[in-house]
């Protein structure tokens, strides 16, 4: 979704290892964003992202408008389950309709053989995963190891949002994490406010995940227990 940082950068030097043609889609998404959630201060440079695109030898950005993926009258979405019902699906109602539905639109028109998510959205590669096996797509998807900042926190967009003191409250997310215990990571992040601590089972990879909430800020990260990359 644009503002293309370390972690964006893994996932074009992944593709362009394993692919003669590399395309970026770079497009805000508005069907996966809720009521009273951050579409309109959600970062956005796409100068920015198309010259970092560019460097990384990314051949095609492809950056669509709202209007030409949602045209007037567009009534199709794609129901994902239970898979979307938990977790981020509870705390974010409609949010995997709307990942879903995108990215088998970018999909059918791009039409690539290999697609590359990151680990740090777990849940989210999994339900593409699920996507592309029920409906019997044609391509590959790979899952991508988070990239952290060298104090641990996972690279994100929103990441930008945090003063020095939340990004220092923020740090409690990925200790929490590494201890790899559902009981002492709820300690841990006692002093945020959480709303999810839990061991998740995703398709035969187990996480410990949560998402946490500092100042307006909401976070996601999560951590392997069991199972392999994709």
């Amino acid at each position: 979704m644009g503002a293309f940082h370390a972690g964006h950068l893994a996932l074009f030097e992944a593709a362009r290892t394993e692919n003669d043609v590399v395309v970026v889609s770079l497009f805000v998404n508005p069907a996966q964003f809720g009521e009273g959630e951050d579409l309109d201060r959600y970062p956005r440079d796409e100068e920015r992202d198309a010259r970092l695109a560019e460097e990384a030898g990314v051949d095609i950005l492809f950056a669509p408008s709202a209007q030409e993926l949602y045209p007037n009258g567009y009534s199709t979405w794609v129901d994902v389950g239970e898979l979307g019902q938990r977790l981020e699906g509870e705390f974010r109602p409609g949010h995997f309709r709307g990942v879903a539905t995108v990215c088998l639109k970018l999909f059918n028109i791009v039409r690539p053989t290999r697609a590359y998510f990151g680990q740090k959205d777990a849940q989210q590669a999994t339900v593409v995963k699920q996507l592309v096996n029920d409906l019997n797509l044609d391509l590959e998807i790979r899952v991508v190891p988070t990239v952290r900042d060298e104090d641990g926190l996972a690279l994100s967009s929103r990441n930008a949002y945090l003063s020095a003191e939340q990004r220092e409250s923020a740090l409690a997310l990925p200790r929490a994490l590494a201890t790899k215990d559902v009981a002492r990571a709820r300690e841990l992040l006692g002093g945020l406010e959480v709303d999810y601590v839990e061991e998740a089972n995703f398709n035969g990879q187990r996480v410990l995940a949560a998402a946490v909430r500092v100042g307006k800020t909401r976070l996601i990260d999560n951590v392997i227990l069991e199972g392999e990359l994709a």
